[in-house]
């Protein structure tokens, strides 16, 4: 597995694996399979994907702890990347805020740490920007936690460039981890030059549009009951539709190059830098092992070109979260 480093010195796998999905999210909980699970993770450190992604609110904490019973007699493979920031009520988690002071942070970290079975996180990250709580306040609170061993190093997700120029003062930032796929392209317009003018490396979550980008999905109605994509704009209604039109034309390109569409997206995201790592994420390792792939995939100035042709920037039908939930990103 080729590597690609975040910030100055943060090497990790050029593809990374998002966890959250194995707990929470994309489908029936009755689903879950731990055991298959902590096989994909297993088997993702056997082919050098060592670069995984988790957070305190998926579950909300049972993602964590997963990580933790699976990387549990493996430490030294991996790096793990955690965040804190968006608090889910345990009596409802469907009630969330986001809280940014310093004294939470320090309650939160030694909570992850503790889940995840640790001394040291690897990248902490802050989840979502608190509006009430200035940033340099949080992520001196953050510093705080790399002066005490609990922490390596720091990032923000979903953050404006001002905001990264303002955390960049306090302390050096490795990384920023934003939407960034062939259909969530928003960073492209400052926050991506802002990160390489700080030496902020990009990790890119859902580079597979939550799965549209796979091409395995065709109907809406192939969505469990009670998975949360079924609210997003982009998989509703008329932009369903319009959406998997433009997939499909990916999936000529992909068919043409004799590689997955999965696979295409993801060389998609990596051919925009060497400072971008995509953490796409799923539970199985059929799909571990074609994403994992996607990494010695080499797009040429034709086909990046082909792909631009039939999937501009912009071209995706629908915001990328709901109303409410834009209001957080890029903050």
């Amino acid at each position: 597995m080729k590597k690609r480093t975040l910030g100055s010195e943060l090497e990790v796998s050029a593809v990374g694996l998002g966890c959250m999905g194995m707990s929470e999210f994309y489908g029936a909980a009755s689903e879950r399979d731990d055991a298959e699970s902590i096989k994909t993770i297993h088997r993702a450190l056997e082919i050098g994907v060592d670069f995984l992604d988790t957070a305190d609110m998926y579950g909300p904490y049972i993602n964590e702890e997963l990580v933790g019973k699976a990387i549990k007699d493996r430490r030294d493979q991996v790096i793990i990347a955690t965040k804190f920031g968006i608090w889910r009520d345990p009596n409802d988690t469907s009630n969330r805020s986001i809280k940014g002071k310093p004294e939470y942070v320090k309650t939160a970290v030694e909570g992850s740490l503790k889940r995840l079975g640790i001394e040291t996180i690897d990248l902490y990250y802050q989840h979502r920007v608190d509006p009430e709580t200035p940033i340099e306040e949080t992520v001196g609170a953050m510093a705080e936690l790399v002066k005490e061993g609990k922490v390596k190093y720091l990032g923000l997700s979903e953050a404006s460039a001002e905001t990264l120029r303002r955390a960049s003062k306090v302390h050096p930032i490795a990384a920023l981890q934003s939407e960034y796929s062939l259909w969530s392209r928003d960073i492209e317009d400052e926050i991506l030059a802002t990160c390489r003018e700080l030496n902020i490396g990009l990790v890119a979550y859902s580079p597979l549009g939550r799965g549209m980008l796979s091409g395995e999905i065709k109907r809406f109605e192939d969505l469990a009951p009670d998975d949360y994509r079924r609210h997003n704009p982009r998989y509703m209604g008329e932009n369903f539709d319009k959406n998997l039109a433009l997939i499909e034309k990916v999936e000529e390109i992909a068919q043409e190059k004799g590689v997955t569409t999965s696979q295409l997206a993801l060389a998609w995201v990596m051919a925009q830098g060497q400072d971008i790592v995509p953490i796409p994420g799923t539970k199985r390792v059929k799909y571990l092992e074609q994403n994992a792939a996607a990494a010695e995939i080499i797009l040429s100035q034709e086909e990046l070109a082909a792909i631009e042709d039939v999937f501009p920037k912009n071209a995706a039908a629908g915001l990328r979260y709901p109303e409410a939930m834009m209001k957080t990103v890029n903050g």
